[in-house]
């Protein structure tokens, strides 16, 4: 059972409190914050969005998806640009030279500053929340302006919610949950709505689709709106689909945007929730043999953005200890070489950036690492524990171990 405001209002009755889930899509509230943003029994649900409630009708201070929103933007943060130079340097350390930023405008402008006072040290593709999009295209924003170091991304739209929550959107209900099949945080129509309107003004649209309703309902919609020149949308997660829709992906050139070590976190989770279901569950195999463009990358915060880690589960699909022994679903996994293609060339792929980068070839930007292990030789275990010796970002070492 889920936890409720009363067992916060016994730690902390005066003051609001709002804790996210790991996965960000529930909210667990005391009654002061659900008194702060207006919530009480005659609040109706939001629109992709639940206020779960007790037998009485009251709000047991849990906020699912789109609920949770007027809470989330009271989460500010302190000084991000002192946040984001301490963290660049843990990301260095674990070997990435470049990310996909997907998080708010707050951020966007602590990297901007970074970049002016030179303490930029790796390479942005940040993304504008789904909020910002008219705001955006009015400043005249468009997917892959900027530079190598700094490029505008893709709008990032969420379709539906997470297994962990309950939330995301499938075709059928959870195993054991029988009134619940997800919710659609933004529904279709709107979907198409807002993949137009972006693609009409030159941003590319990344979409949140967990559960195989959310895929299929996304994939329809990039479908209606027709391929776009220069574009390249995608699906973040792509993790539970119908079989039939992988051939969809590829045939419009939807990049599957997937995180591995999701899929051996969640091991548990599906075989409880989604039992029965018939899907593809993180069909990495499947995706590559499709034909679909497939990048890696990790969600932190939601997982550790260690890469090792990641090539370890897309390469035996089991947990760090090894179980379940053979893999789960073993049929999904990848080489080696195929899972350290999706974290580079494919991200870069994804982001319009494979001319600049993902391969180590003359003429494109000189990022790499140095290892105290060869991934193509040594065993994914081996892998797993990898050290990271050295980062190049542009030709400079940006990050040494000492």
């Amino acid at each position: 059972a889920q936890p409720d405001r009363y067992a916060l209002d016994s730690v902390c009755p005066d003051l609001p409190v709002a804790l996210p889930s790991i996965d960000g899509h529930t909210v667990w509230a005391n009654s002061a914050a659900l008194r702060l943003v207006g919530i009480d029994a005659g609040t109706p649900d939001p629109v992709g969005g639940e206020i779960v409630r007790d037998a009485d009708g009251e709000p047991t201070g849990i906020l699912r998806e789109a609920a949770s929103y007027p809470l989330r933007d009271l989460m500010v943060s302190a000084d991000l640009t002192d946040l984001l130079r301490a963290a660049q340097e843990d990301l260095l350390s674990l070997g990435l030279t470049s990310v996909h930023d997907i998080d708010g405008e707050d951020c966007r402008a602590a990297y901007l500053e970074l970049r002016e006072t030179g303490g930029l040290k790796l390479r942005v593709h940040k993304a504008i929340p789904a909020t910002h999009l008219e705001a955006a295209i009015e400043e005249g924003r468009r997917t892959g302006q900027g530079d190598d170091w700094f490029r505008t991304g893709p709008v990032k739209i969420f379709s539906d919610g997470a297994l962990g929550s309950h939330t995301c959107h499938m075709s059928e209900p959870f195993a054991g949950d029988q009134g619940n099949a997800g919710i659609a945080v933004t529904p279709y129509d709107e979907l198409v709505k807002l993949f137009g309107r972006a693609a009409g003004a030159g941003i590319a649209v990344a979409t949140h689709a967990i559960g195989d309703r959310a895929n299929r309902l996304v994939i329809d919609a990039y479908e209606a709106i027709g391929r776009t020149s220069g574009l390249r949308h995608r699906i973040e997660h792509a993790q539970h689909l119908r079989p039939g829709d992988l051939a969809r992906m590829a045939r419009l050139g939807v990049a599957a945007s997937m995180q591995p070590v999701h899929c051996t976190s969640d091991i548990d989770l599906v075989d409880a929730l989604l039992a029965g279901h018939e899907v593809a569950s993180y069909a990495w195999r499947g995706m590559l043999d499709a034909g679909v463009a497939l990048a890696f990358g990790s969600d932190a915060p939601v997982e550790h953005p260690d890469p090792f880690a990641a090539l370890h589960a897309a390469v035996t699909r089991t947990r760090p200890d090894g179980t379940p022994s053979g893999g789960w679903q073993p049929e999904q996994r990848l080489s080696m070489a195929e899972a350290i293609t999706a974290h580079t060339l494919g991200a870069a792929h994804a982001a319009g950036e494979d001319e600049r980068k993902g391969t180590l070839v003359p003429g494109k930007l000189a990022d790499f690492i140095a290892v105290d292990t060869d991934p193509y030789r040594e065993s994914p275990d081996a892998v797993l524990r990898a050290k990271v010796l050295t980062t190049v970002v542009g030709g400079e070492v940006r990050w040494r171990r000492s």
